[in-house]
């Protein structure tokens, strides 16, 4: 298991943005939209965009989208280059503050992967990334 981003950071920002207020109807779909929109600005080698999507405490440890996009070009190939992906399950905190939502994705290499993202919700509305986890597919059995 491989996670992106300091797992720490990502769930105190999680209980940080508590205050944020309830949970919105399209706060899934939203969310789904801006790693959806990462994912395809790593395809096309637009860091600037990608590294929009990443939230304050990303960018904190990585205040430069030199420093994010070698980062996730070292680490992070079945992010920066998926073969495919789909969006699985999804769970939106009860206040609406976060989100975690499942992507399962096929790495350049063919490798299967499961990657949860965590979502906050920022000041004005916006949801933004603060962390990724990697967990790698078992193999299949035979």
């Amino acid at each position: 298991m491989k996670n992106l981003f300091h797992p720490a950071w990502s769930l105190a920002a999680l209980l940080a943005a508590l205050a944020f207020g309830p949970a919105r109807a399209n706060d899934a779909a939203t969310a789904r939209g801006v790693i959806e929109s990462q994912i395809e600005a790593f395809l096309a080698d637009d860091m600037a965009t990608a590294y929009s999507f990443a939230a304050p405490s990303i960018k904190r440890l990585y205040p430069d989208q030199e420093r994010f996009s070698a980062m996730v070009r070292r680490g992070y190939q079945p992010v920066y280059r998926p073969g495919n992906y789909a969006f699985g399950r999804g769970k939106i905190a009860p206040d609406g503050a976060g989100i975690v939502q499942e992507v399962l994705i096929s790495g350049p290499d063919g490798e299967d992967w499961t990657a949860l993202y965590s979502l906050e919700r920022q000041p004005d509305g916006s949801f933004k990334i603060n962390g990724v986890q990697m967990i790698k597919a078992a193999a299949p059995q035979t």
